[in-house]
């Protein structure tokens, strides 16, 4: 018989059953999977493991030595990375009709019994998507890899510009969870397949206005091998941050939406540049004719480029404050509930 969990929504007079699934990527983690697997809790409804090709043959290694009825193995024809392993879960995983969907790792670093308290943000209608924080507790911190330590907290403010999410941290974090209706609504044939996955599901969630949570979590950290380096991928995620920032800016202020802080963002690097320029050039015709650059010439280099940084700071604090931080889902579950009433056959009209 199917397990379905019942938990408490404050918001609402009644319990209603959730369908969670968890998504569990494997590559090679043979060693931790099985153990990850034994221990999901009851409130998991079905368990997807993807075999991302993986060399250790974990996928057949579960369907040997687990014996739990959720659990159905998923194979890759080929390596795709972390993301397309998820991706193919997460399809997988509404197809099916799973209400939230929440990934786990199989390398033994997520405890499945936070598994409740990932996902009642979303239960709860207060989030789209839920996600650890391994540095809410400072304690966290000095007992992470120093290396680490330090390669998150650059990657976290490089995702902030690029997500618009300025309240999250540890945007790195693989543990997550997200509403099966919003994960529909995701370009997910769009979202990167290897370890920028995280961060850039992030960036898709920012263009149709979902709310995201942080909730504190432990981080394990035993004998698995962590398949990334943060030196070998810095400078390939800051250029993938800088795109990404840029879309977002393009698609929310200048294509979707025209405001106060476009102009604001507009004026200030117009001015910044123009007088930055401006100085640089009179600055070399000064040098090289050996002479003072005149105050007059300064002023009207440095006025523009402190105005244009004004701006620039102005438009930061709109868009900080702009963060989403209300849940689509009720109103995307509402509108499908409509929709089936009305047309059963209508393709809005697919929630279980």
């Amino acid at each position: 018989m199917e397990q379905v969990a019942r938990i408490e929504r404050r918001r609402f007079d009644v319990a209603e059953p959730y369908r969670i699934a968890v998504v569990v990527p494997c590559f090679k983690v043979k060693r931790h999977v099985v153990r990850v697997l034994q221990r999901m809790g009851p409130e998991v409804w079905r368990v997807y493991v993807v075999d991302d090709c993986c060399p250790e043959g974990s996928g057949r290694y579960v369907e040997e030595h687990c014996t739990d009825s959720r659990v159905t193995v998923l194979y890759q024809e080929c390596n795709q990375g972390v993301g397309g392993a998820v991706i193919a879960g997460y399809r997988k995983a509404i197809a099916d009709g799973a209400d939230v969907i929440v990934k786990v790792d199989g390398d033994g670093q997520m405890d499945p019994a936070l598994i409740t308290e990932l996902v009642s943000p979303i239960l709860n209608g207060e989030a789209d998507y839920a996600k650890g924080n391994r540095f809410f507790d400072p304690a966290n911190v000095q007992r992470m890899p120093g290396v680490r330590s330090f390669g998150n907290a650059g990657l976290s403010f490089l995702a902030k510009l690029s997500t618009g999410y300025w309240r999250m941290f540890d945007p790195n974090n693989g543990y997550t969870a997200i509403h099966a209706e919003v994960a529909r609504r995701l370009p997910l044939e769009r979202v990167s397949r290897r370890y920028f996955f995280e961060t850039d599901m992030l960036f898709r969630l920012n263009t149709v206005r979902a709310a995201v949570v942080d909730v504190p979590m432990d981080p394990i950290y035993a004998d698995e091998v962590s398949n990334l380096s943060i030196r070998r991928v810095f400078f390939e995620f800051l250029g993938k941050h800088l795109r990404n920032t840029a879309k977002r800016i393009l698609y929310n202020y200048f294509l979707r939406d025209l405001s106060l802080a476009s102009l604001e963002l507009a004026a200030g690097l117009v001015l910044f540049f123009a007088g930055a320029l401006y100085g640089a050039v009179h600055w070399l015709e000064s040098a090289r004719a050996g002479v003072v650059t005149p105050a007059g010439t300064v002023m009207l280099a440095a006025l523009p480029v402190i105005l244009g940084i004004q701006f620039v700071l102005a438009f930061l604090a709109y868009d900080i404050a702009a963060a989403p931080t209300r849940a689509i889902h009720v109103t995307l579950r509402s509108r499908a509930r409509a929709a089936r009433a009305v047309h059963p056959d209508h393709p809005t009209a697919v929630m279980p």
